[in-house]
């Protein structure tokens, strides 16, 4: 078995091949595991580097995030058989006004295949309820995700009230999606911002076992 060839399989969107190969990962004990998840995760790069030239399109999007969930479930498995613990929690929501989740999908199943226990609030989530799940699970980091521009303020609105509930000294928020950038996480008030789900994983990472 290759985690290179899971590489490319993911990012060629070949899903029967993807589960033959974690299929055989499981067959020799899941040993190789975070491996795996290595591959899956630069198989995400390749598409999201396909869908910005145009090769791939939402729809590939889409099969994507359900491919890398099944894949992550698989994983997830293997981690569990090794009696790994979650290395933290993560509230994760599509802020109010917006209903894309295709993005937060993604970003979802490779936060639980790192290890992240995720509290997935779904889409058009409101900053009350995104601050209710925080206050409940005492989750660390903030994922906050908007496809159209307008996601800007309800981000903002989101951020100010976590600090009006005295709960934003206790996480990290980080913003994403398209209309996203420096600019918009120093207006916002977060902590980081990403259009790259694999990064944005990689920097919840590192808050989560700092």
């Amino acid at each position: 078995m290759s985690f290179e060839e899971l590489k490319v399989a993911m990012g060629d969107l070949d899903g029967d091949k993807v589960e033959a190969i974690l299929a055989d990962l499981k067959a020799q004990g899941g040993t190789g595991a975070a491996e795996a998840l290595a591959a899956c995760q630069g198989g995400m790069d390749i598409i999201g580097a396909k869908y910005e030239t145009g090769e791939y399109f939402v729809a590939d999007l889409i099969y994507a995030g359900e491919l890398m969930t099944d894949a992550a479930d698989i994983i997830k498995s293997f981690l569990a058989a090794g009696e790994a613990t979650s290395i933290g929690k993560i509230v994760i929501a599509t802020v109010q006004g917006d209903i894309h989740d295709v993005g937060k999908n993604i970003v979802k199943a490779l936060l639980e295949a790192d290890g992240a226990e995720v509290i997935d609030l779904g889409v058009d989530v409101s900053p009350d309820d995104v601050v209710a799940a925080v206050a409940e699970s005492e989750a660390q980091v903030v994922a906050l995700s908007g496809v159209l521009t307008l996601a800007i303020n309800p981000m903002k609105e989101t951020v100010r009230a976590l600090t009006e509930a005295g709960l934003r000294d206790s996480v990290k928020v980080i913003i994403g999606g398209a209309p996203v950038t420096a600019d918009y996480c120093e207006l916002v008030g977060a902590d980081a911002w990403t259009i790259n789900a694999a990064d944005g994983v990689g920097i919840c990472h590192a808050w989560l076992v700092a």
